[in-house]
């Protein structure tokens, strides 16, 4: 059908309007067809030194994003920025909660007075129960301190009751106690800042692209969140520690691919983790040929399943141990001379960064591999508390996402590079969260985010099978 039609005068009649309009309609069903049809690439992937940086504001009282060069390497003040930034991204979202703010003449109090936020240099010379915020520092050998952005005060931790969580040093925390007469705060209760839900989040800030890939008009939103619902086919198969130089391994993973080859419809989405090697990549025991060539073997494979390599799309995500420049996080994609093999066979594998984002139409997910569990808890200042939960799982759940952050470990245990720390924020809270670890496999949803950690595959034969039209997923695992 031709795109234009000639008019034979200079009138337009009904029927030229009608015909004209028909075939916009047309061209706007053949759009929706062929965004039905391409369902199965409908996400987008977000690398970590990607992501949008910004700061928040407290005198204008507003994000600012980062307009200048981040250097991998920053200078003394990135790294003082790096706590400011994450003290000010909580305090912002604790100033919306009205049991925290200046109560109101008519306010009544509670048993302990009110529970408006004091700074911590005016803790001198006052008397009674105060509530303070401020990070955990150790800025004396044994000796534990809160500093905010006033001043720095030890604390006394020995009666402290605890909510859910693990508390370390680094963390970002609540505390209500007293001051005694030698300086020193006694804590009594102690907490994470309250979460605040993603809607209330995004509707304070409209327009900024937190998470990356692009903001969307409401319209859009809207529309693509429909398509959202209707991907009932869509599905994502995530596993961790693929060891590719394990004989047993290898042959598990044959097994999964040969199981997805022969359903009605394959994965759109295979999620492959690392660690990618057995041991630890150096080459006291690895070389760089003998990954490369584990990668080619790989894609091999995957290349003979031929509805997944036609209908599926691979996604990689390195472990702490994998090939690359250092274990600093985050971490960039595998290098290039490594997966070139495997890119032959497989030329639309996604090589992502650790953590790294996924955006599914309105769906937003974080993947991160990280033995991130053991590290909390050999971390931890005070055993967690077992009045809610004793599920260590459930804890580092509360704790990433009271902190809106991915890894609130010190920098000592677990280095970040400075300039970067916002690609681990967790703010707006995302949908879901995907924790690999090598730890058991868990699964738990908390305040409405689905968290989940696949397991190690290579150790536990365990996966993950994620549908995200629904947030629902399945904890699966081969038969051994």
């Amino acid at each position: 059908m031709n795109a234009t039609t000639s008019l034979k005068s200079t009138l337009v009649e009904k029927e030229d309007v009608q015909r004209v309009v028909n075939r916009l309609n047309m061209a706007g069903s053949a759009v929706d067809d062929n965004l039905s049809t391409s369902m199965s690439t409908s996400f987008s992937v977000i690398d970590a030194f990607h992501i949008p940086k910004f700061r928040y504001d407290p005198i204008k009282k507003m994000f600012c994003e980062h307009t200048g060069r981040l250097p991998i390497h920053g200078d003394a003040s990135a790294k003082a920025w790096l706590y400011r930034d994450r003290f000010l991204l909580l305090s912002q979202r604790l100033s919306r909660i009205p049991q925290f703010s200046r109560p109101s003449f008519s306010s009544e109090s509670s048993e302990f007075g009110s529970c408006e936020i004091s700074q911590i240099q005016s803790l001198v010379g006052r008397t009674g129960i105060s509530w303070v915020m401020g990070v955990i520092s150790q800025l004396e050998d044994g000796h534990f301190y809160l500093e905010d952005l006033t001043a720095a005060v030890e604390i006394d931790l020995s009666n402290a009751k605890i909510t859910t969580g693990f508390f370390s040093e680094n963390t970002i925390v609540l505390a209500q106690g007293e001051m005694l007469l030698n300086g020193t705060f006694q804590v009594q209760t102690f907490g994470f800042p309250p979460l605040e839900d993603r809607e209330k989040s995004t509707s304070l800030f409209t327009g900024l692209d937190y998470f990356g890939g692009g903001t969307l008009q409401k319209e859009e939103t809207k529309r693509l969140a429909e398509m959202e619902s209707r991907a009932v086919n869509e599905m994502f198969v995530i596993l961790s520690d693929i060891w590719l130089d394990h004989e047993e391994t290898m042959a598990k993973l044959e097994t999964v691919f040969d199981g997805y080859e022969g359903v009605d419809v394959v994965p759109s989405l295979f999620v492959l983790m690392g660690n990618f090697c057995s041991r630890p990549f150096n080459l006291s025991y690895n070389s760089f040929s003998s990954i490369r060539s584990d990668f080619g073997k790989l894609g091999k494979m995957i290349g003979s399943h031929q509805r997944l390599k036609e209908n599926s799309r691979f996604l990689f995500i390195p472990g702490l141990d994998d090939a690359g420049p250092s274990t600093v996080l985050p971490r960039c994609g595998l290098p290039k001379y490594i997966t070139e093999e495997l890119q032959k066979h497989i030329p639309n594998a996604i090589f992502a960064s650790n953590p790294c984002r996924v955006k599914f139409y309105t769906q937003e997910i974080v993947f991160f591999r990280q033995d991130l569990l053991y590290r909390m808890r050999r971390s931890c200042l005070i055993p967690p508390s077992t009045e809610e939960t004793s599920d260590p799982f459930e804890h580092l759940v509360a704790t990433i996402t009271h902190q809106s952050h991915l890894c609130p470990l010190p920098l000592s245990v677990q280095p970040i590079i400075w300039n970067y720390d916002h690609s681990l924020h967790l703010y707006p809270t995302p949908h879901t969260i995907v924790l690999a670890d090598k730890s058991e496999q868990k699964a738990f949803t908390y305040t409405g985010i689905t968290c989940f950690n696949p397991g190690s595959f290579s150790n536990d034969s365990t996966f993950v099978v994620y549908r995200p039209c629904n947030r629902e997923f399945e904890l699966s695992a081969l038969e051994t």
